[in-house]
């Protein structure tokens, strides 16, 4: 679309800088994009104001940017106006305004605009996709969507780039078809480990230990996440907690240094085995680490204590942790009922 009077907007944007020798649209342009650019967005709005009270209408390149000055500052009803005064709107700028609204967590409103857009006549296209599953993940249709996705991926010729295969494998996990999810998987030109992470979460979650052990072997470059992902499936029953012992101990010989969720699974895992001696040694970790004061950190610890019978250091943990939750109580309370029966 044509910009009117553009004139008498642009020179208070482009005096004394290098927008000057720019066109009025070029240098609106120029400067939006700066502010888009900028740590502190919000100050560009200003140019929108001007342009509403000059009664101007911008033209599509000004257009997208005001749709991603908005979103970046999270006003979705300002962004919303701008997109629905754009006279027929573009692929991208459909892309902007549902991954916007899925960011705020719109679910609702993102998947409303997708089907808008499919009744455009628009074509989705693979970043279309991979914000459809995600804004469907907590979904209890999510496995007949994924199947519709993957279809209209197969159909349309969509390229199954990174991010398209990562959000098609996560819903297909999430939804219980680890055979789907390892199709795709398996359709993967190169390594992805967070494809890797989710496919060995979702085995562990069904129990399929030696499945999500495949994928770990097969993942050539690994990193905290996925070492993560078995010592935490390796955790939950007595029958493997000893190898995710093993696993946490190789993963500190693989160079990678244990987080919170490294650490409340080797608990756990302690918790499990009744391994006091190799908690502890844990427990000195975590001192070390700086994530001691962590609510999750506490109620691991108060927990593998009161179950290995080391009552006094269950207590001890539990009197110095700064905050409880139920979790913490619970274990602190059952500790004592272990002894007291």
């Amino acid at each position: 679309m044509i910009i009117f009077r553009l004139s008498s907007v642009a020179p208070r944007i482009s005096q004394s800088n290098h927008y000057a020798t720019l066109s009025p649209a070029a240098s609106i342009a120029g400067a939006l994009q700066e502010h888009i650019n900028s740590p502190s967005p919000k100050s560009g709005k200003k140019i929108h104001a001007d342009i509403i009270k000059t009664g101007l209408r911008p033209n599509l390149n000004i257009s997208i940017k005001l749709l991603i000055l908005h979103l970046k500052c999270g006003c979705m009803t300002y962004a919303r106006q701008v997109f629905d005064e754009l006279p027929k709107p573009t692929l991208s700028a459909y892309n902007y305004m549902i991954s916007g609204y899925l960011k705020q967590g719109l679910v609702k409103e993102c998947l409303l605009l997708v089907q808008r857009m499919a009744f455009s006549g628009e074509n989705a296209d693979g970043y279309t996709l991979s914000m459809v599953l995600k804004a469907s993940a907590s979904s209890t249709s999510l496995g007949s969507l994924c199947r519709l996705v993957h279809a209209r991926i197969i159909k349309g010729h969509v390229e199954l780039d990174d991010v398209l295969v990562t959000a098609l494998v996560d819903a297909y996990v999430k939804s219980g078809k680890l055979e789907c999810a390892r199709t795709v998987f398996e359709t993967m030109k190169g390594e992805n480990v967070v494809c890797s992470t989710s496919m060995i979460s979702g085995y562990m979650n069904q129990g399929l230990v030696e499945d999500a052990e495949e994928i770990f072997d097969k993942t050539r470059v690994k990193d905290i996440v996925v070492y993560n992902a078995m010592v935490e499936g390796l955790s939950r029953t007595g029958e493997t907690a000893k190898r995710a012992v093993e696993m946490y101990a190789s993963m500190q010989r693989a160079g990678f240094h244990p987080n919170i969720s490294s650490f409340a699974s080797v608990i756990g895992a302690c918790s499990v085995l009744t391994a006091r001696e190799v908690g502890m040694q844990v427990h000195g970790q975590v001192m070390k680490s700086g994530v001691y004061t962590h609510i999750k950190m506490g109620s691991s610890l108060l927990d593998m204590y009161a179950k290995c019978g080391g009552i006094d250091d269950a207590r001890r943990v539990f009197d110095q942790m700064q905050e409880r939750n139920v979790f913490s109580w619970t274990s602190m309370i059952d500790g004592y009922g272990y002894i007291y029966l």
